[in-house]
């Protein structure tokens, strides 16, 4: 058993001073400059100081009934009348599918290819069914955009990357405080010069990324996302990703920070994501083994580049002086040119290659046997085999130029076409997410700046991203492998987004986001073959949301009925609202908010 309580008192006055330190510095780097925010204040102390709605105090702990405890999934679920477990608080960073201790109780994975960095799920008798507690001392994660530069050192609180990657800028200990300095191992001068120098590179110095085509970027290895954080300014929008390895909490870091950002890895599958959906993927020193199985992972970024879409591989094995890095180069270069991508840029240990957008040197290529060509109906990218060949656009009628951001938000892409969506339908689609975002806020009763991190768990068409995209958030669309295959349509609108199935946790750290959207989503999963309930969906939910977060959900009648009666197990508040749907009806909306508490 564990005993219940909010989050700690005050800070001493000590650390106070600091962060108005902090805070004074940072506002004033802010104020009218790279970001051109007026959001204030800069740094938001924890609701131990200003209780916000939603919280506990110590005098409130009689409400929780809750017991701590290691319960693990049944067949049947029900969840008891004081609720739902708590998980012991060493399970406070707990990622179901990436548990270090299942995967190495597996005995057939292809380690050689890095397989057990993969997500693994254990079977659902092997799967904690518990909330997952917050650290004792965690903090509600200050402000974007001072949170590019700034979290509170307690809610991550481990300095491993810091002591090796110190030298290199990732990240500083500043008391209370990590400080991201934007370096990487590759731009010890900062991200946005390498940035700079990248866009001169593809444009022979007349331009940068933006004005080179590039609206979105695939980040591999992306280490603490600076990369990401400092592409925003062009907006250019970045899927980052690195696995849960030896620089295990880097994803910990970039969601602290309020990045886009996913545990993944390039291993022995497809990445979740669509094909020719990136105007760029960028690997900086990401120890990916690019010349080894015939150049396997390649042909996977291949698959997943635009035609014309740019491969950025800095610090390659050609600048380093070990015998066998000019015998990688030579292999990368056959791979490429098999491939038929142009060498367009090498300078200071970059080397950037172009997709071609005629496929005549392909096909050519593979009439002569040198390149393999994949059959056309493989699209599927979710949990499928990386392939060893390379997919051809023959049909050069159905490649459609996009426009840049903004303009590509409201674009009627081919993609819409495909899927039978007309553009009225589109439209009618776009004032509806209007109409609904702009209620929302009202419901929520909160300043925009206190939320950042917002996941779309059933995306469509990424009309919510589309209606809070001048809002100061990022948005990750899940679109449900089940549904319709929407995702080419939300990345040809300017968007990022991950295939998944809500039947299995997703890759990602505990109370990674601020607001959820679960629009009839688990109406959806109702039956569904993977075996998975409501209250499975619900747990996980409960883990991905940070505390004081909100999910706001919208369903059947009947399943708001029963997530409104199990939401207090789960310890969220909820109100219910009711706005019209698509067809003008009456629809109910629930507004649930995770509490703040901890155990101690």
């Amino acid at each position: 058993m564990g005993r219940w309580c909010s989050p700690a008192s005050a800070e001493p006055r000590s650390v106070q001073l600091l962060l108005l330190g902090v805070a004074l510095v940072a506002a004033s780097f802010y104020a009218g400059t790279l970001f051109q925010s007026s959001a204030s204040p800069a740094l938001i102390l924890p609701p131990s100081v200003s209780r916000s709605p939603g919280t506990s105090n110590p005098q409130d702990a009689s409400e929780f009934t809750n017991k701590v405890g290691v319960t693990y999934r049944t067949a049947s679920i029900s969840v008891p009348d004081y609720g739902l477990d708590v998980c012991p608080l060493e399970y406070n960073e707990h990622i179901p599918c990436h548990d270090a201790a299942y995967i190495r109780s597996l005995r057939n994975l292809d380690r050689s290819r890095h397989e057990d960095l993969e997500a693994k799920c254990p079977p659902r008798e092997e799967s904690l069914f518990c909330l997952v507690p917050p650290p004792n001392d965690y903090k509600i994660p200050i402000r974007w955009p001072t949170s590019r530069d700034y979290v509170w050192r307690s809610n991550v609180n481990h300095s491993h990357l810091s002591e090796v990657k110190g030298g290199q800028n990732w990240v500083h200990e500043n008391g209370k405080l990590w400080w991201f300095p934007g370096g990487g191992t590759h731009f010890k001068r900062g991200a946005s010069e390498y940035i700079e120098r990248l866009g001169n590179m593809t444009t022979n110095s007349t331009g940068d990324l933006r004005s080179a085509g590039v609206v979105q970027v695939l980040d591999v290895g992306c280490g603490v996302a600076s990369f990401s954080a400092y592409l925003l300014p062009l907006d250019i929008h970045t899927m980052s990703f690195a696995p849960k390895d030896g620089h295990e909490n880097q994803i910990q870091f970039a969601l602290e920070r309020g990045i886009g950002a996913m545990i993944s890895v390039l291993a022995t599958k497809q990445l979740p994501y669509p094909g020719n959906s990136f105007e760029m993927v960028h690997c900086s020193r990401c120890r990916v083994d690019w010349h080894e199985n015939d150049g396997i992972l390649l042909k996977e970024v291949d698959r997943l580049l635009r035609p014309n879409g740019y491969f950025v591989y800095s610090a390659p094995p050609a600048y380093r002086k070990d015998k066998d890095f000019p015998i990688i180069w030579e292999k990368l270069i056959n791979i490429t040119s098999a491939m038929c991508w142009k060498l367009i840029a090498k300078h200071v240990q970059t080397a950037i290659w172009i997709k071609p957008e005629d496929e005549s040197c392909r096909q050519k290529n593979a009439d002569m046997g040198i390149l393999n060509i994949c059959d056309p109906g493989d699209t599927s990218s979710w949990q499928a085999p990386l392939m060893n060949c390379v997919r051809l656009n023959t049909d050069q009628s159905k490649i459609q130029k996009l426009p840049s951001r903004p303009e590509r938000l409201l674009f009627y892409s081919r993609s819409l076409e495909i899927i039978g969506v007309t553009p009225e339908k589109f439209e009618n689609n776009n004032q509806f997410w209007r109409d609904q975002v702009r209620k929302y806020w009202s419901f929520l009763g909160v300043e925009k700046t206190s939320i950042r991190n917002i996941m779309d768990m059933n995306a469509n068409y990424g009309g919510f991203a589309m209606a809070l995209s001048t809002d100061p958030v990022w948005i990750m669309n899940i679109v449900p492998y089940t549904t319709i295959n929407t995702l080419p349509v939300i990345y040809d609108r300017g968007l990022i987004g991950s295939y998944h199935d809500w039947c299995q946790p997703f890759s990602t750290y505990p109370r990674s986001y601020d607001l959820l959207h679960a629009f009839h989503l688990f109406s959806h999963y109702q039956g569904h073959v993977g075996g998975c309930l409501l209250e499975d969906i619900m747990l996980e939910i409960d883990r991905i949301i940070r505390p004081q977060g909100f999910i706001i959900i919208r369903d059947e009648n009947t399943t708001l009925s029963r997530i409104s009666d199990l939401a207090p197990k789960f310890l969220w508040d909820v109100t219910i609202h009711t706005l019209e749907n698509e067809e003008n009806r009456p629809e109910q909306v629930l507004i649930c908010r995770k509490k703040f508490w901890a155990i101690v």
